[in-house]
């Protein structure tokens, strides 16, 4: 319970502290902020080793009312997903943190406060088993972000974070209503509390497959739309290219590290959980936004001429994938888009990390202005060779683990129906392949044409020190991806036992009856 607590407050605690250091001390300032954030990654991992595995509910619950009228309260715990989604948050802030020294050099103190806050709202996001409360860390981390964008990103970062906002501000209220809706039936039809109402996660996902099917498809639709525009899915996808192009290099790793998986992980936790029969009804709609959305970030991405955007096109592409092992609504659909989150965060947050480090050299992203790179940086050529290749997917990295689960999960769906997403979902490996293989030819090979390519130099002790981490869990993955299958594998089981009761009256798996976690109550 402890280690949930400070995984969870230590980087708001990190933040208060920067509160009271001088502005003028920068070494503090990052050392501090750094500081804290690899405390947070240790602690979380007491987290993951305790965890156990076989156990599909929540574990290490705390749960206190909060405000009595609304049975509103801070109810926090981890399972099988969220468990691996706080693990990628803890990872990645220490690496976005330690690549901001040199990126940022401007007001740093501001900096690393928002830094720590997005990190506190964003593992508050996936700790929340509470409506209220997860709505909250949901709209607390617009603020840092824009922030982020706006004051320490690109020439046209007022139009890339305002945009950024708009939209999320849009599906967030969209979710407020659907939020305040179910609480009340809940409260009133299904439960009846006391109060009439209740925001209570544990109690909402155990009735809500009782709810009439035409007031589950407008639920449904309410939290899918607020959750779609933040995955981005096609056509809600626009404003990712334009806050991934104008973000600075650590805000680009963490919203494609992190931020980007709150949609995906949104659709599981709250449209699956809470409606499946509203989902198995928008699923051949959604899947089908979703192959759109694989090809057509493809497409897109081959025309790019600045890197960045291209890496931006790409997680249209990537999630798309992961949209539609959710949607294939089987064990190993649902395990291929948690893992495949995973693995879009290390190996596109990795992307970015190298292309900023070009641009530290260079100030410019186009990829006119280089080639022959290899030549003069063959350690740096040798690392964005594998974060591309783990983008692709090819075997032996953690892309192909991830995509092969969605795709056979697509294949295999007795609610899809067709083998069709199977087929046009794959072709988005294969354009994956020539977009990203086309960039890295154009970037590091041939001869060195541009005179300002032929004094760069290579990697820095710093740099290796935030790349050779995200390459051993890449290389872990797509060797041994049972550490961390395994973790959502009866969580996954449990849901999709779910819904093929709803749907064929009986369970695809059998699974052990497990004694509901103990929960701290104040």
């Amino acid at each position: 319970m402890t280690a949930l607590f400070l995984t969870l407050f230590l980087p708001l605690a990190g933040a208060l502290f920067l509160l009271f250091v001088n502005r003028d001390k920068v070494g503090l300032l990052k050392n501090s902020a750094l500081g804290v954030s690899l405390v947070t990654f240790c602690v979380s991992l007491i987290l993951f080793f305790g965890f156990d595995n076989n156990n599909p509910e929540f574990q290490f619950v705390y749960e206190a009312v909060w405000i009595t009228a609304f049975d509103a309260g801070f109810r926090i715990g981890v399972d099988g997903m969220s468990l691996l989604m706080v693990m990628l948050t803890t990872f990645i802030t220490p690496i976005a943190i330690l690549s901001s020294f040199d990126a940022i050099q401007k007001r740093e103190k501001e900096y690393y406060i928002m830094v720590l806050i997005l990190q506190f709202a964003m593992t508050g996001v996936f700790l929340a088993a509470d409506l209220f409360l997860f709505y909250i860390f949901w709209e607390l981390i617009l603020i840092p972000m824009y922030f982020i964008i706006g004051i320490w990103g690109g020439k046209e970062r007022l139009y890339a974070a305002v945009k950024f906002f708009l939209f999320t501000v849009v599906g967030s209220l969209f979710m407020l209503v659907a939020v305040v809706w179910l609480g009340f039936y809940a409260g009133t039809e299904l439960l009846s509390t006391s109060t009439g109402f209740t925001t209570n996660y544990f109690l909402i996902k155990e009735v809500g497959s009782r709810i009439p099917v035409d007031i589950q498809e407008w639920m449904f639709l309410a939290f899918a739309l607020s959750f779609l525009i933040k995955v981005p899915l096609f056509p809600l996808h626009t404003w990712l290219p334009d806050a991934h192009t104008e973000a600075p290099t650590p805000g680009s790793v963490i919203l494609a590290g992190v931020l980007l998986k709150m949609g995906t992980y949104g659709l599981i936790r709250f449209n699956l959980e809470i409606f499946p029969t509203a989902s198995m009804n928008y699923a051949s709609i959604i899947s089908t936004l979703a192959v759109i959305g694989i090809i057509y970030g493809a497409l897109v991405a081959m025309v790019q001429t600045d890197i960045k955007r291209l890496v931006a096109y790409s997680s249209v592409s990537h999630l798309g994938f992961v949209v539609l092992g959710i949607f294939s609504m089987t064990a190993e659909g649902l395990q291929g888009g948690i893992i495949q989150m995973v693995n879009h965060g290390l190996s596109t947050g990795m992307l970015f990390l190298c292309v900023g480090m070009l641009y530290e050299r260079r100030h410019t992203r186009l990829i006119s202005e280089y080639g022959g790179i290899a030549r003069v940086m063959p350690n740096f050529a040798v690392m964005f060779a594998i974060a591309m290749f783990a983008s692709v997917g090819l075997p032996g990295l953690n892309g192909f683990i991830g995509e092969f689960l969605t795709l056979k999960g697509a294949f295999d769906s007795k609610i899809l129906g067709s083998y069709w997403y199977t087929i046009f979902g794959a072709t988005g490996v294969i354009f994956a392949a020539v977009y990203l293989l086309w960039m890295y030819q154009r970037v590091m090979f041939g001869t060195i044409d541009n005179p300002a390519n032929r004094n760069l130099k290579d990697l820095s002790t710093k740099e290796w020190s935030m790349l050779v981490p995200i390459v051993v869990f890449i290389v872990w993955i797509g060797l041994y991806p049972a550490t961390f299958l395994n973790v959502s594998d009866t969580y996954t089981k449990k849901l999709v036992n779910k819904i093929e009761i709803l749907k064929f009256n009986k369970p695809a798996f059998d699974l052990p009856s497990i004694a509901p976690a103990e929960q701290d109550n104040n």
